[in-house]
């Protein structure tokens, strides 16, 4: 059965190589299957419902042209997928191979979901939100139209707000103070995918001589199920929120797409690759999964 399942996990919500034959899942807290006891997980689009550790899971199944069984822990739920020669009752063994793993990442989704639900930015005068690791404050200024595309990042005095009065930057937006919602997130998104681009190309720039490829084209991308992709005709695409994480996590992103121009895979040899450019790679990618983009409302 193990060559028959693959477990893969939504990119957006914990990068990191999939898991299957070659890298197995870390070991189940002993724990979890009493706590989560009778709680129900339920994807939007479910049509199969089973009980994995003691919770219930209702899960969206999905037949193609595959080869093997395949997991996706993504932020609506579970999804699996198998190839059409395969009965049910081998999609339920497997299921129950891998239920700690499972239910295990689902609490994960749902724990970070709800951080983001709590981090949902205020779009107005005074609301804050990462930039680089480090606090942005916005401020509408209706009186200055400012010539990088009406936005401007300043530095704030000491003491203006923040945690212990340390320094931190504003945003300053030409918009009016009624302006509505929509045009504050708007302005402040424009403002961000410029910094993006700009960022990313440095970065790119930075790494790609290091590990011996070269990059040809790159594409800000707004998918909500991965940081990045990359083809071996050297495109890139790299999400542009990841400007919101410092500069160590942003760098790890570029580094594995980077990789992949020479290895298109996540086996041990890709992996050894990131690692001669970022060494604590595995450290740097938890910081994608402990710390939650603020969600945008």
């Amino acid at each position: 059965m193990r060559g028959l399942v693959q477990l893969t996990l939504d990119f957006f919500a914990a990068p990191g190589p999939k898991a299957g034959p070659a890298s197995s899942p870390s070991p189940p807290d002993d724990t979890e299957p009493a706590r989560l006891a009778g709680v129900e997980f339920r994807h939007p689009r479910a049509n199969r419902e089973t009980r994995l550790a003691d919770a219930t899971v209702a899960y969206e199944f999905k037949r193609g042209k595959r080869r093997t069984i395949g997991f996706s822990v993504g932020p609506d739920g579970l999804v699996v997928s198998a190839p059409r020669w395969v009965g049910m009752a081998d999609v339920q063994a497997a299921l129950q191979e891998k239920a700690s793993w499972i239910v295990r990442k689902l609490d994960e989704s749902r724990l970070r979901h709800e951080r983001q639900l709590a981090n949902r930015i205020a779009w107005r005068d005074g609301a804050e939100l990462p930039f680089l690791g480090q606090t942005l404050r916005l401020v509408l200024d209706p009186t200055h139209a400012y010539s990088n595309a009406n936005a401007q990042m300043i530095a704030e005095a000491d003491g203006v707000g923040g945690a212990g009065g340390a320094a931190r930057h504003a945003l300053r937006l030409g918009l009016p103070h009624h302006a509505t919602e929509a045009q504050i997130r708007d302005a402040v998104q424009a403002w961000l995918m410029r910094q993006a681009h700009r960022i990313f190309v440095e970065r790119l720039d930075h790494f790609a001589p290091r590990l011996g490829v070269q990059w040809r084209r790159l594409a800000l991308s707004s998918a909500g199920t991965r940081w990045g992709s990359a083809r071996s005709d050297g495109s890139i695409r790299l999400h542009w929120r990841l400007v919101h994480y410092r500069m160590e996590v942003i760098d790890y992103v570029v580094a594995h797409e980077l990789s992949h121009l020479r290895v298109m895979d996540h086996s041990p040899r890709f992996w050894d690759t990131v690692r001669t450019v970022v060494p604590d790679y595995a450290e740097v990618r938890q910081l994608l999964k402990d710390d939650p983009v603020p969600t945008w409302g």
